[in-house]
């Protein structure tokens, strides 16, 4: 198997054999590694990119040997996907800002383009034999020959429903594609294939959201549904027609898969333990790196009355807590991504400096359904998905501040946090929704930390990649010059001279998806309001995988918010291991970019 671990302060991709019971580390790059991969010929694949996220694909043999470029005469580009066939037919999807390009050929042999297309794109599979392609984007999944001739296009989006691919089965000549689509308000199984065209299969529908993959068969499909924070995990036969449940332990399942011989290998979390491999059938598995002791404090769910239904909160405490805790609320990003019960080293060096953390799942997250999802906020014209047309919490972001605002009060009423001592922190949209509590909101919160945020909608939209522009003008239904007022409604520049409370923010020299200048604009209105600020930057790009900046941004954090809600500065508590500790701290301060930014869609761009 390939995994990717710590590996002193970096993200690195390491082997394990089995049967030797040792892992082997693959990559040794300064900035770290985060995709990797394994094909069929047991061949480890990796993403071999620069500060700003540009690079190609290379490989090496399982048992280590030099490396490789995938395909030879590709010019660099951002990771769009790879696919390796049963006959070493290898296809590479690379993004330059304007396009996706697809690019196919031998292992390790030169590369012909089979395809271009504009905007965001993401390779999803290639059928065994090399023959057919899937490529997801532009609101629908594209199947295609590995010459390029289109071969179907399944819409996705409107009165048909979203939807995602998920690749093609690994077995068999029935060149069968594997989707998820929203239907009627729920998440069902689809399958196409040449013969037979798209079919939904309305007898295996869940109420929020899934990912699946096939078993080692071909026949049988594994659903992982992502269900209140929490995961399940389910078993569909597609020929008997069936849905059986996987029994696992309360928590978060960041994987699983059915491994040959039927033996079940499962990434498995929650608040209070770190993550673990499990196998269903006692087959050894690499250690993942761990804290020395146990995980402070006591974690329990919250659900807070709203306008479009309850929202919940991930509540963890201190140990023994004197009365309400001083607070902090670790604000996710994505916006389409939601909090887990999942380790977090943030949330554990927060309690154990006795810090109460809420995680908040706000209206638009993932993780509640598709009514959930729609209830994001619109805009302020909109009325709404229960036709309320009150404006207050109209308008993108606006509703998840209201949102925050609800729990906090809710958890300050039920004396669980203190009033006078509630901060804020984020990363990206979660970033951006800290910078925008703190101006449309002032004097609610003590302080607010924003990593890598957006800080002006209008500037981000100018300089973002395509395919967060086109995201902005999705949720915001349209331009900056077509809806100006939208924009300026929803941006936290707009809010700058507002602001009361102190801000932390730390941005990124290389961010394409969070640009430096639209942050460095927001810093200006701060200083010119007298605004109390202060400022971290980074020398690397939205998505970094160096654990001494996650560790440094960390650091800087808990003691600012240590200073702005209790007063004298104290050292922060860390977790005792620090390899550990700087894996699990790179998790969130990048927002666990997951190849899912929807929780079971790899093509779905996202801030983070």
């Amino acid at each position: 198997m390939v995994f990717t671990a710590d590996a002193e302060g970096r993200c690195e991709v390491f082997t394990w054999d089995a049967a030797a019971r040792r892992a082997r580390q693959v990559t040794r790059r300064p900035r770290g590694t985060l995709h990797g991969a394994i094909d069929r010929d047991a061949y480890v694949w990796w993403f071999d990119e620069d500060a700003r996220g540009s690079g190609l694909w290379r490989f090496q043999p399982f048992t280590g040997g030099p490396d490789r470029p995938g395909l030879t005469g590709v010019p660099p580009g951002r990771p769009r996907g790879l696919a390796v066939s049963d006959h070493a037919t290898v296809a590479v999807a690379l993004g330059d800002g304007h396009a996706t390009t697809v690019h196919v050929g031998p292992r390790g042999g030169a590369a012909r383009t089979v395809t271009r297309a504009a905007g965001h794109a993401t390779l999803t599979g290639i059928t065994p034999g090399g023959r057919l392609l899937a490529l997801a984007g532009a609101g629908a999944v594209t199947v295609l020959t590995g010459e390029g001739a289109v071969v179907a296009v399944l819409p996705g989006g409107g009165d048909t429903g979203r939807l995602w691919s998920l690749g093609f089965a690994p077995a068999g000549d029935a060149e069968e594609l594997l989707l998820v689509r929203e239907y009627e308000d729920r998440y069902v199984l689809a399958t196409w294939r040449p013969d037979r065209g798209l079919t939904t299969h309305e007898w295996c529908a869940f109420d929020t959201e899934i990912t699946a993959r096939w078993d080692a068969g071909g026949h049988r499909v594994l659903v992982r549904q992502d269900r209140h924070g929490r995961s399940t995990l389910h078993r569909a036969d597609l020929t008997a027609r069936t849905v059986t449940a996987v029994p696992t332990p309360p928590g978060t399942l960041l994987d699983a898969a059915t491994r040959p011989g039927g033996d079940l290998h499962c990434l498995w979390t929650s608040t209070g333990e770190p993550p673990r491999l499990r196998s269903s059938l006692g087959t050894p598995l690499p250690p993942l790196p761990t804290v020395a002791d146990r995980v402070p404090g006591t974690h329990r769910d919250v659900w807070t009355p709203g306008p479009d239904g309850p929202v919940h909160t991930l509540l963890s405490l201190p140990d023994a807590p004197r009365g309400p805790a001083p607070a902090v609320f670790l604000v996710h990003g994505g916006p389409a991504d939601h909090d887990r019960d999942a380790y977090d080293g943030v949330v554990h060096s927060l309690v154990a400096s006795g810090f109460a953390v809420a995680r908040v799942n706000y209206r638009g997250s993932t993780g509640y359904g598709p009514r959930w999802r729609r209830a994001f906020g619109g805009t302020a014209d909109d009325p709404g998905p229960n036709g309320r047309a009150d404006r207050a919490d109209r308008g993108v972001g606006l509703a998840q501040v209201a949102d925050l605002a609800s729990v906090r009060a809710d958890l300050v009423a039920r004396r669980l946090v203190r009033a006078d001592a509630v901060g804020l922190w984020g990363t990206s949209w979660g970033g951006y929704l800290v910078l925008l509590a703190l101006g449309t909101r002032p004097g609610l919160w003590r302080a607010g930390v924003a990593v890598k945020p957006v800080a002006d909608c209008v500037a981000a939209h100018r300089t973002t990649t395509p395919a967060l522009r086109a995201l902005d003008e999705r949720l915001f239904g349209g331009t900056p010059d077509e809806v100006p007022d939208r924009y300026a409604r929803s941006s936290p520049i707009h809010y700058a001279a507002s602001v009361r409370d102190p801000v932390l923010v730390a941005a990124a020299t290389h961010d394409a998806k969070c640009p430096p200048g639209q942050v460095r604009g927001y810093l200006a209105a701060l200083r010119a309001a007298g605004v109390p600020y202060e400022s971290l930057w980074l020398d690397s790009g939205h998505d970094g995988y160096d654990g001494g900046d996650h560790v440094t941004v960390l650091r800087r954090a808990v003691v600012f918010l240590d200073r702005e809600l209790r007063g004298p500065v104290r050292r922060p508590q860390t977790p005792r291991s620090a390899r550990s500790g700087e894996h699990r701290t790179a998790e969130r301060t990048t927002e666990r970019r997951r190849s899912h930014a929807e929780g079971h869609h790899p093509q779905r761009p996202a801030r983070g």
